[in-house]
């Protein structure tokens, strides 16, 4: 299986994904897009396949959002999104892209629709808590 995370590994969330995404098995291909920045084509074509809107896609919180001035409902998407390319830390994250579909995941046990198979377990997240329990199930 292929596997992209769009990744920010200052992010408690995208260390979770990226964590259960190797815990899996898998190899994913790693894109710290605070680096990389998106391009439009990019970010339209994430949104598209992840159901997701500009404004649904938005990082409201630990972002400089509310000081642009984004958080008022009457900024277009497409101020938005130019918004977004110019401040990549305004996409949420991660996003995670594989042949099971694309998705925001957050929470980060979202993710686990998009593998193949689950990590072994237990498995926790970095704040303590279950993920998947001692015989390899999913703790909801």
């Amino acid at each position: 299986m292929s596997i992209v995370i769009h990744h920010n590994p200052d992010c408690g969330t995208s260390r979770n994904v990226l964590a259960i995404i190797e815990a899996s098995g898998e190899k994913p291909t790693v894109i710290e897009y605070l680096d990389t920045g998106w391009t439009r084509p990019q970010l339209l074509a994430l949104f598209a396949a992840a159901d997701l809107t500009p404004r649904t896609a938005l990082r409201t919180s630990k972002s400089p959002a509310e000081e642009l001035g984004l958080l008022d409902p009457s900024v277009s998407d497409e101020a938005l999104l130019s918004a977004m390319l110019e401040h990549p830390v305004l996409v949420n994250r991660p996003i995670v892209c594989s042949p099971k579909g694309v998705r925001l995941c957050r929470p980060s046990e979202l993710v686990l629709d998009l593998l193949d198979r689950l990590p072994p377990g237990p498995m926790t997240k970095e704040d303590g808590a279950p993920l998947i329990d001692s015989q390899g199930n999913r703790v909801s």
